[in-house]
């Protein structure tokens, strides 16, 4: 089955780097025109180019997600430049662990406003067009963490938590309107931000994980990939695990 988004014009955050990278890359090979959108600039230009170079369709866009008036205006300026937005993946996200007894506010208020206020600063701004066009797909990318909790990382968990709620909350609001929306909760991938974990406890993680190995940046892409597709169009509300079997 080959899953095919010719026509579509997506939005990705948190694009630039690891998974968002390569969902914005799986979307620009199966036909998609991808906003490529990322805190740092100059890795959103590295991605767009290559997808340039592979004759795909992409524009490099430099934003905060937590930064609500920033966000509906960079919308726009999306929505002008490619015609639309049909598909949205809220991808961007941030990790600042500490146990609690020494979590500050700051690492806690960070964490959930990149996390999952950036989702709902991104969800409004887009699904407006959207619901006149009467077709779209908005996918939040959780984790395994938000239905798990782990040791110093309260505030990634809750984050993560809250994602999964305001997906089931806006899939039920946004569905009249053809309009599906899912969470993917990855597990232990392989990314940078994985990297960081020192030896053993990585050797841990894949130790638990019953496919014993980490997950790639392709994996959760992948399932982006069929979400956005026209095959996934009675699937909303849900979230899909992508673990190797980690949390069942």
């Amino acid at each position: 089955m080959e899953l095919i988004l010719t026509g579509r014009k997506a939005v990705v955050t948190g694009a630039g780097s690891g998974i968002g990278r390569e969902i914005a890359l799986a979307f620009s090979r199966a036909g998609a025109a991808v906003a490529v959108c990322d805190v740092v600039k100059e890795a959103a230009d590295k991605v767009a180019a290559e997808i340039a170079g592979a004759g795909g369709q992409a524009r490099a866009y430099a934003i905060d997600v937590s930064d609500f008036a920033a966000v509906q205006q960079l919308c726009e300026q999306v929505t002008a430049d490619l015609d639309g937005i049909d598909i949205l993946v809220n991808n961007a996200g941030i990790t600042r662990d500490n146990l609690l007894l020494r979590m500050s506010e700051e690492e806690f208020d960070r964490v959930v406003a990149v996390n999952l206020k950036g989702t709902f600063n991104f969800t409004k701004a887009c699904f407006r067009g959207m619901m006149k066009s009467r077709w779209g797909r908005i996918i939040n990318i959780a984790s395994i963490i938000g239905q798990m909790g782990n040791a110093g990382q309260a505030n990634y968990a809750a984050a993560k938590a809250g994602i999964v709620g305001f997906t089931k909350s806006a899939a039920r609001e946004l569905a009249s309107r053809n309009i599906t929306v899912n969470a993917v909760a990855p597990g232990y991938i392989a990314t940078a931000m994985t990297e960081k974990l020192d030896a053993a406890a990585r050797d841990a993680y894949i130790a638990a994980i019953p496919l014993k190995r980490a997950g790639t940046p392709e994996d959760v892409a992948n399932v982006c990939l069929f979400l956005a597709s026209e095959q996934a169009g009675y699937i909303t509300g849900q979230v899909v695990r992508v673990d190797g079997g980690l949390l069942m």
